[in-house]
């Protein structure tokens, strides 16, 4: 095919012996576009009929990678015609060097393509949208860090490439492949926080202190974890505020993670009750309404007086819950509940103050007693 392609255009450079050279070039060069436009777009025609409605993923492959093959196969093209196109010598190594470098370009493109296609259909066979995802939680995570870190990567070395093809700046690519960073470029930028975010994500992707969908209390922020790029890591709080946080922090500093084992969380409900409430029944009435709610998961229900204060205690309901999300509409619901029912069964449980009230009068033999009130 590539033969009958170079035939072809050679044939055509003949028949045009009566135009001048830049018009022979441009009508050549024109003609090997369009010719590699339309055979590339008979093949992905082609390939769109064959795989039909069954392969829905490799069409969304083949639909993914149009623009880089429509690439390769103009550069293909371009590379054929330039032996037939009349060019002066400045002008052809100009264009040999730009189809180079559209080739180097194009096969960094093509590998991070790749690399991505390939994640994606390895994760195709997990699923966030079930209530246990700690596993699918898991690939994600390491999928989507490695990926980030391969596709910066493949990128500098890409640059590299590149750089390495001119001779005046040849060092710049060898220091970039030296050092895997852009310490070389003259743009100025360090090479150290690419490196140290590089590592950081390749740990991060080993080690898991955090996947996507973690529910985490970062700088007293709660939230769920929502994407982790290779520089930073975005946190969506509970008020669908996104707190941004470098990717180093989640090594080099303390934050909990209520998801790391499992889905599965205790939630706290704290009461200030006065010292008339009853316990006993309290208790007996908190776990009937978390038996009667369809937030429990049935596991664990407690309640502790956990400190005693000046004119209150301090009582502790502990109740299990399968998500931390579930966990805090389960919190609420027994709190309102429980503070319904103390209204209306114990209001003298309710927290209340108390006051000495002393009678002043005149000082005699027989002091008469204090009386004190209650409020």
């Amino acid at each position: 095919m590539f033969d009958t392609f170079r035939t072809t255009l050679t044939g055509v450079r003949e028949n045009l012996g009566w135009a001048p050279d830049w018009a022979v070039a441009v009508i050549i060069l024109a003609l090997s576009v369009t010719l590699a436009l339309g055979l590339h777009g008979l093949v992905m025609t082609v390939l769109r009929r064959v795989l039909g409605s069954r392969h829905p993923y490799a069409r969304s492959v083949l639909s993914g990678t149009r623009g880089a093959t429509r690439l390769a196969f103009l550069v293909i093209a371009l590379f054929i015609a330039l032996p037939t196109v009349p060019l002066d010598a400045e002008v052809h190594a100009v264009v040999v060097r730009l189809l180079l470098l559209t080739t180097i370009g194009l096969i960094g493109w093509v590998a991070v393509t790749g690399v991505n296609t390939a994640a994606s259909l390895y994760l195709r066979r997990f699923r966030l949208d079930i209530e246990d995802n700690l596993l699918a939680r898991k690939h994600l995570t390491q999928v989507r860090i490695l990926v980030r870190a391969l596709d910066t990567l493949l990128i500098v070395v890409t640059i590299g490439a590149a750089l390495m093809t001119f001779e005046s700046v040849r060092q710049y690519g060898i220091s970039l492949f030296a050092s895997a960073g852009v310490a070389g470029l003259v743009i100025g930028l360090a090479a150290r926080p690419v490196l140290s975010n590089l590592i950081a994500g390749v740990q991060m992707a080993v080690t898991q202190p955090i996947r996507i969908d973690d529910a985490v209390v970062v700088e007293n922020e709660f939230g769920t974890i929502e994407e982790i790029t290779s520089t930073y890591v975005v946190v969506r709080l509970w008020d669908l505020r996104r707190l941004i946080v470098p990717l180093t922090y989640f090594i080099e500093k303390p934050f909990q993670n209520w998801t790391r084992e499992g889905s599965a969380i205790v939630g706290s409900v704290m009461l200030y009750l006065d010292y008339t409430a009853p316990i006993a029944r309290i208790r007996e009435k908190v776990a009937e309404l978390a038996a009667q709610s369809q937030l429990w998961d049935r596991n664990l229900v407690k309640v502790q007086v956990t400190d005693a204060k000046e004119s209150t205690m301090e009582v502790r309901i502990l109740v299990s819950a399968h998500s931390a999300g579930t966990a805090s509409d389960l919190r609420a619901e027994i709190r309102e509940k429980l503070i319904d029912f103390l209204q209306q069964e114990y209001p003298q449980a309710l927290p209340r103050s108390r006051q000495e009230v002393v009678n002043a009068e005149p000082a005699s033999a027989d002091v008469a007693p204090r009386k004190y009130a209650r409020s």
